[in-house]
């Protein structure tokens, strides 16, 4: 496993389909437009995500207290998260990937369209640390099998405490955390949100058996994250927690 880490920067946009169009829109994306995107001077990797229903995922009284963006004007697509990496923000910026999109064929431009509620944030990267699973997993490479991505935005006047919580407790906790292949801690170039953290874990069974119960056995630990997150305002669809569905699983995961 390489020791350089490269991929500083992450292009995400969350959206809903119609459930009529799914199937098109996903040969389409993964036989075509993800393909391309690879070809993008600048694009290191690319991923596609399928969110984990609510009623699908276990309970987790933590995740019911989150306050979420009331702002009509914040896209809410949560669906399907599309991820591409880079090694800084400017990959996205210049030229400009909305424009890039935009020059695309017709057949796809309407493809493109099926997408509701898109929602994108470019994020670089502030810190990262690994878990026990990433000697598993190439560094650098697309993220794993099943991830929980968080963006969201705090009163300027928390964020010196939400620092000390990330960098005193929850991503050092990570590095322990069965399961777990590595959390990027993220800071916004363009979107809604100013914040995210992303954890990448080896599979959905892992994050829920040992990620959802890390903090049971200290009260004191479970009470400082639980203030942290209470001063916190999610996008609509955070905190997403969705399975990979492109590329599949293969080598391109193996380090």
């Amino acid at each position: 496993m390489t020791t350089d880490v490269i991929d500083r920067a992450l292009r995400a946009s969350w959206y809903d389909l119609p459930a009529e169009r799914v199937a098109d829109y996903l040969a389409w994306a993964h036989g075509s437009y993800l393909p391309s995107l690879l070809k993008r001077e600048g694009c290191l990797w690319a991923a596609h995500y399928v969110a984990v229903e609510k009623k699908q995922r276990p309970h987790w009284p933590r995740e019911s207290t989150l306050k979420k963006c009331s702002d009509p004007s914040v896209p809410a697509g949560q669906q399907y998260i599309m991820i591409v990496g880079a090694a800084d923000a400017n990959v996205f910026g210049e030229p400009d990937w909305r424009k890039l999109d935009a020059a695309l064929p017709e057949a796809d431009q309407q493809m493109l369209a099926l997408r509701q509620g898109v929602y994108t944030n470019v994020m670089v990267e502030a810190a990262r640390v690994e878990g026990p699973a990433a000697e598993h997993y190439a560094q650098g490479m697309q993220p794993g099998p099943c991830i929980q991505f968080g963006n969201f935005n705090s009163d300027w006047q928390n964020e010196q405490d939400m620092l000390a919580w990330y960098a005193g407790w929850r991503m050092p906790a990570m590095r322990e955390c069965p399961g777990v292949i590595r959390v990027r801690r993220l800071c916004s170039i363009a979107g809604w949100a100013k914040h995210g953290v992303f954890y990448e874990f080896e599979s959905l069974a892992a994050r829920n058996e040992f990620f959802l119960g890390h903090e049971d056995a200290d009260a004191q630990i479970k009470a400082w994250s639980d203030r942290m997150v209470s001063k916190l305002t999610h996008a609509p669809a955070s905190s997403t927690l969705a399975l990979r569905i492109w590329p599949p699983a293969g080598d391109a995961d193996t380090g």
